[in-house]
């Protein structure tokens, strides 16, 4: 089977590429495609560790079995912000829409 992984962040960079595919047996799972992974892209290995998947848009776990021509995204941890809320120059915090 053939899946399509999309790649974020530090992970994007370490690859050279925002998505990329790979070929694996039928009824592999999350956790066997990182690993995969790991041996095809060497730069990427040291960053997989702490990443969160989603699998068709899902959030998910490694031991999800994965399906031919399905979509894994491996998110990073993001970090960063000055720890203190926004605000308007009316001094209320800031609401910003996340969609």
């Amino acid at each position: 089977m053939r899946i399509t992984i999309r790649l974020f962040a530090l992970l994007k960079d370490r690859a050279g590429a925002d998505h990329l595919t790979l070929d694996l047996p039928e009824k592999s799972t999350i956790a066997e495609a990182v690993k995969e992974l790991r041996q095809r892209i060497p730069a990427l290995a040291d960053h997989l560790s702490n990443i969160a998947y989603a699998l068709n848009h899902s959030y998910t776990q490694p031991n999800t079995p994965l399906q031919d021509g399905d979509e894994l995204a491996l998110i990073p941890p993001v970090s960063g912000g000055s720890g203190t809320p926004a605000r308007h120059t009316s001094g209320t915090p800031a609401r910003h829409s996340l969609k």
